[in-house]
């Protein structure tokens, strides 16, 4: 007996071209989903983003990120176009869209068909080369049915990989932007210390030529070399913290080797003159934030993979297999050959597994989506109130400090100055006033980087992406004076 379906093979392959979809190609570009990436980031922070897939393409982003930072004081936005071009866990996320732009691709891809071939009874001496030929192609017949489905599926969890690659965006922007301010501010607070520490060195020198003409006792002297030891000990901690704020940035930044070799201002940027409002902000934050736009994703991705569940949780394997039959049979000295269709049909019969654990699964798996989702909007509205609350009173408290608290302890030096230069005020009152100055500069330059961190808080509290982003008119430049660090 022989099985012969050539007809069938022949046929099939046209049949499967004509009725093969044309993929998209914006699931079969090279950079596929990184152009919407790119275009939602560039809206909230106005800056530029890069997925480098080549060598070349590698070469050229180092070859313009060592441009921009080695040797140089770098501004907030230096450091965070920086990041985006040269973070290599950002190119990963971008990475990650591109894998599921394939399996979008692959889903839109008919399954092969199987095709098998057995010889039987080879070199049977009254029936030539072989006995029997079966030859039989077999179609999944499930995959045609549920393949909208699927293709749905994948295209939302392709959505969702985009999304998210939108919020690793706005997160590494946000983290940078911090890590500039905190570095900054670090080094800032470095140098008052230095100023209060120098100022103690002069009271103590003070102190030991009192202490040698007995016009100051022990214990006064002691006083000060105290106070000179302490505030040494805030420096070292200060340089440390400044050193280790810096080292983070340029984590952030992907700078290793020599690329290492920038500088951050000395100061913050001045408080701005005015605040920008921000009209219904709950409001604005539910149509702006990213892993809001994430969790409804993932609600209609559920959405559809419950439906798949439901199509295929009795009949999980469907195939078909067709082909000819063709028998011959030799009798005196003639061969006789019948030919008939043949008709497979192979399916699995749920008698254990009747469906209705993965149809429980994927109906609890939709419940935790949606409860997510209602959870994250709850979340996102008060985030957006508290954001705007900080914003606001960061900016009267950094003010206070700046028109009230520092301008009195000016006054108060200044005055103590004019009575020291008239022989009404020692020198140990001048030096406690000059303290005091500084202490009050120092509170003063600690407000000032809370309110740019608020800033930046409010702004994740807009767009999302964790720590806070900022764009447009938000951005900050380079402190004025100073070299750096």
């Amino acid at each position: 007996m022989a099985k012969m379906k050539w007809p069938v093979l022949l046929v099939t392959p046209l049949v499967l071209a004509a009725c093969t979809p044309q993929v998209p190609t914006k699931y079969t570009d090279a950079k596929a989903g990184f152009l919407d990436v790119s275009t939602q980031t560039s809206g909230a922070i106005g800056k530029r983003t890069a997925f480098a897939q080549t060598r070349a393409e590698n070469d050229a982003l180092t070859k313009e990120v060592r441009g921009m930072v080695q040797g140089k004081t770098i501004s907030v936005d230096t450091a965070v176009q920086v990041a985006l071009l040269n973070n290599k866990g950002l190119q990963a996320s971008y990475a990650n869209v591109g894998l599921s732009a394939a399996e979008v691709w692959q889903q839109s891809t008919p399954q092969n068909p199987v095709v098998s071939l057995g010889i039987y009874g080879v070199g049977a001496p009254e029936l030539g080369l072989y006995r029997t030929l079966e030859t039989m192609i077999a179609f999944n017949l499930l995959d045609v049915k549920t393949r909208k489905q699927r293709i749905a599926v994948a295209d939302a969890q392709f959505q969702q990989a985009q999304l998210n690659a939108v919020s690793d965006t706005l997160s590494l922007a946000n983290q940078t932007r911090q890590a500039w301010i905190n570095a900054v501010g670090a080094f800032e607070t470095l140098g008052y210390l230095r100023k209060a520490s120098e100022a103690a060195g002069a009271g103590a020198e003070l102190a030991e030529q009192l202490g040698k003409t007995g016009a100051l006792n022990k214990a006064g002297q002691a006083r000060e070399f105290a106070f000179g030891a302490e505030l040494a000990g805030q420096v070292a901690k200060a340089k440390l913290e400044a050193t280790v704020a810096k080292e983070k940035l340029t984590r952030l930044m992907g700078l290793w080797g020599t690329d290492t070799n920038y500088f951050v201002p000395d100061a913050l940027p001045s408080l701005p003159k005015s605040l920008r409002r921000v009209s219904s902000i709950e409001a604005t934050a539910l149509s702006n934030r990213v892993d809001l736009k994430v969790a409804k994703t993932g609600l209609e991705a559920q959405a559809r993979a419950f439906g798949l569940t439901d199509q295929t949780r009795l009949v999980t394997d469907l195939e078909l297999i067709a082909g000819f039959e063709a028998e011959r049979e030799r009798e005196d000295g003639n061969t006789d050959t019948s030919t008939r269709p043949q008709i497979e049909l192979e399916f699995a019969i749920p008698i254990f597994d009747t469906g209705q654990a993965r149809m429980r699964k994927a109906e609890l798996a939709y419940m935790q989506a949606a409860n997510t989702l209602a959870e994250k909007a709850v979340n996102v509205r008060s985030e957006a109130r508290s954001a705007e609350v900080s914003y606001h009173s960061s900016y009267q408290i950094a003010r206070h400090y700046r028109d009230v608290v520092v301008p009195l302890r000016t006054t108060i030096e200044e005055e103590g100055l004019l009575s020291y230069n008239g022989m009404i005020t020692n020198t140990f009152e001048l030096l406690t006033d000059v303290r005091e100055k500084l202490a009050s500069s120092l509170e003063a330059a600690n407000a000032k980087r809370d309110f740019w961190l608020a800033q930046a808080n409010m702004t994740a509290a807009i767009y999302g992406g964790g720590s806070g982003a900022m764009g447009g008119d938000e951005r900050m430049a380079i402190a004025a004076g100073g070299a750096g660090h």
